[in-house]
């Protein structure tokens, strides 16, 4: 007998609420089968079997409030783990109809074949772990489409989260014998979501059935579900479910969707702001479009960033001060030095090194720039990871450079380029785009003259680069024609003052247009 316990669920995490069950007593349950859900007012988390064996005692009810490590139910490891579908089948009469969610991976799990190695048979492509803190992804554009030939690891169809997108490759060689989700839908780690015939053999057709089930389902999870702790909250504060935007899986709405709609509401209540004259009245149901425009869902990831920039917008006191550099000497080192630097470093010397550099310099004489608010304190770091801004064909990244203050300018430059390019390829990891502290945003690369950039929260600073343009410049009392670029610094006015901005700025310029001043620490 195993117990099923509550899981480790975050840091500041320190109880969850039960939410549904996927088995009951007597089921028949196999290795990483999802057991019962548990929502947090953070994230839903689903608690798995750790081995083969049946379904014993559940001792946490649904709506029950458990802690880390409490007991939720037992596992007996001596029975055979035949997997959650085979017992189902054999007694539907006698059973409630399966919830839209358990339909779903039961079907999965019942289709997956035994001896799926072997030439010839069925073989599942499943979702891979897609980072630690991410539990699910939307499933977006397929690559394949039934009866196409397969390669082993090719890409099958890429599934977006709300930080990175990733590809589900395929597990064997062979054809594509069915699809079992189709775009836009929700899954997890794990789940089943293409079959391949292994082989060369006849590609199996596409099952209509699956493909009925897969429409039913897809047009039931129009109606939005509350986990247990939500619907109390939603009952006590006479919510509108229907106006909540749920986190939890499957869109679900959690403890903490109910709390903020909650929290947002009373506010509303209080302040009542009368909207903007120029402003449209928001609407329950979407526009009609007309006949030249074209509707298109908003992948995760651009709902991510839309939402982040906003929140940047609403809790930090954003200002932003601008100079000007004159980039004359940066261009006169690379001509000199670009030769030699190549055939030593295998890569170009570029201007963004110079920038991470010059940032580095002005962040250590001005560490409020380089710090974060939490709370009523604030946390000053002694570290230098700067994030870089990457514009991708699926919106904006921002990959860290870490430890910046410790690299030369070959070894930032080639960092720069490796996380560009698994950014550009949807295969930079979540690892690799948290904990910057300061962000440099190049709009110049695009023609961009002059911008405002938007804080990457929790961060106090981001610089915008520019374009270099020839402008005519007074210099010793005569006209002169310079390589110049405006520089923009957006800080957050509650941790940074108008002082210490402009100084950072200023330092900034006067180590680009005397790069050696950085050499000397000056």
């Amino acid at each position: 007998m195993t117990d099923i316990t509550v899981p480790q669920l975050g840091e500041s995490v320190t109880e969850a609420t039960v939410g549904s069950w996927q088995v009951k007593t007597g089921d028949a349950v196999s290795k990483d089968d999802v057991l019962v859900e548990l929502e947090t007012d953070k994230v839903a988390v689903e608690v798995r079997a750790e081995e083969d064996g049946v379904m014993g005692e559940i001792s946490a009810q649904e709506g029950d409030t458990v802690e880390i490590g409490a007991k939720l139910g037992v596992l007996d490891a001596g029975g055979k783990g035949a997997g959650k579908g085979s017992d189902k089948d054999s007694g539907k009469a006698d059973e409630k109809p399966a919830k839209p969610d358990e339909g779903k991976k039961a079907s999965k799990s019942d289709d997956k074949p035994a001896d799926a190695g072997k030439g010839g048979e069925t073989v599942e492509a499943t979702v891979p772990q897609m980072g630690e803190s991410v539990t699910e992804g939307t499933i977006g554009s397929w690559l394949v489409k039934v009866g196409d030939t397969v390669e082993i690891d090719q890409a099958l169809v890429e599934i977006e989260t709300d930080k990175v997108a990733v590809e589900v490759p395929s597990p064997v060689a062979g054809k594509v014998a069915e699809l079992l989700v189709g775009e836009g839908d929700t899954v997890s780690p794990g789940d089943a979501v293409a079959k391949i015939a292994e082989g060369a053999g006849d590609s199996a057709a596409a099952s209509s059935d699956s493909q009925d089930d897969s429409k039913a389902e897809t047009a039931s999870g129009g109606d939005k579900k509350a986990m247990p702790s939500a619907s109390r909250v939603i009952e006590e504060n006479k919510l509108d479910a229907g106006s909540i935007e749920g986190s939890g899986k499957d869109g679900r709405i959690t403890k903490g969707d109910a709390l903020k709609a909650a929290e947002a509401a009373s506010k509303a209540s209080t302040s009542a702001p009368a909207p903007a004259p120029s402003a449209p009245a928001p609407s329950a149901a979407p526009r009609e479009t007309g006949p030249r425009e074209e509707r298109v869902r908003m992948t995760r990831l651009r709902q991510t960033i839309a939402k982040r920039l906003k929140d940047a917008q609403n809790s930090a006191a954003i200002l932003t001060t601008y100079n000007e550099a004159d980039m004359s000497a940066i261009m006169a080192a690379r001509k000199a030095h670009q030769d030699a630097f190549v055939a030593k470093h295998d890569v170009k010397l570029g201007f963004m090194s110079f920038f991470i550099k010059a940032c580095v310099s002005a962040l250590k004489k001005i560490p409020a720039v380089n710090a974060e608010i939490d709370g009523t304190d604030i946390i000053y770091k002694n570290y230098y990871d700067m994030g870089v801004a990457v514009g991708t064909d699926r919106g904006l990244v921002v990959p860290v450079v870490r430890d910046a203050d410790q690299m030369s300018l070959a070894e930032i430059e080639k960092e720069i380029i490796r996380l560009g390019k698994r950014a550009r390829d949807g295969k930079l990891s979540i690892e690799e785009m948290q904990g910057a502290t300061f962000t440099l945003s190049n709009g110049g690369v695009y023609g961009s003259l002059m911008s405002m950039p938007i804080l990457n929260a929790p961060q106090s600073g981001i610089l915008g680069m520019h374009k270099i343009q020839e402008r005519p410049v007074a210099e010793n009392g005569q006209v002169v024609i310079k390589p110049m670029m405006y520089l923009a610094l957006s800080y957050d006015h509650r941790i940074v003052d108008g002082k210490e901005a402009v100084t950072f700025l200023v330092r900034v310029k006067e180590n680009l247009e005397d790069p050696q001043r950085m050499l000397f620490d000056l």
